[in-house]
C-alpha cells in the first residue's frame, strides 16, 4: 500500500529564517511557524490554541526563505512531515519532527492582516538571488 505524506499550514513566522550552508555547500534555512486555531466553547467564550511548527527548506528555496521569511510575516507552507534522530555527545538520543518545506507563499504581515502591496522591484534587496520568484509557479 502506498503512503501519503503531505502537510499544509497557514501561520505567522515566529522567528526570521536562519540561513546556513552545509560543508558540501547546500543551503539550509530553518524557521518556526505559529499555526493558531480559534473557536468558541459551549458557553460562547473564545478559545485559541497555537501549535508551533518547525520548518526546514533546502537549496534555492532555502536562499529565498533566508531573504524573505521574517518574524511576524504570514506564510502558507506546504511540505512533508519528517522526523530526524541523533545521539548527542553524552550518548542521549534526540528526535526532532519538522516540516521539510516543498513550497511557501508570502501572504502578509501579522500586523496588517493581509498581503501588502508589492513594492517596486528596485526596492527589493535581491543581492545575488535575483528578482523575487513566483513560488506558485514552481520557480525554485
Amino acid at each position: 500500500m502506498a503512503g501519503f505524506n503531505e502537510w499544509h499550514g497557514l501561520g505567522n513566522v515566529g522567528r526570521d529564517a536562519e540561513l546556513r550552508y552545509t560543508a558540501a555547500g547546500l543551503a539550509v534555512a530553518s524557521f518556526s511557524l505559529a499555526c493558531t486555531k480559534s473557536w468558541k466553547d459551549r458557553g460562547g467564550a473564545k478559545k485559541e490554541r497555537t501549535e508551533w511548527v518547525q520548518c526546514v527548506a533546502f537549496d534555492r528555496l532555502a536562499e529565498v526563505a533566508g531573504q524573505y521569511v521574517r518574524k511576524g510575516r504570514q506564510l502558507f507552507v506546504t511540505g512533508e512531515l519528517q522526523t530526524r534522530d541523533w545521539v548527542d555527545d553524552a550518548g542521549v538520543k534526540h528526535y526532532k519532527t519538522e516540516i521539510r518545506v516543498g513550497s511557501f507563499q508570502l501572504l502578509g504581515r501579522k500586523e496588517d492582516g493581509g498581503r501588502p502591496a508589492d513594492p517596486p522591484l528596485d526596492e527589493y534587496d535581491v543581492g545575488e538571488l535575483g528578482p523575487p520568484l513566483d513560488l506558485d509557479k514552481g520557480e525554485v
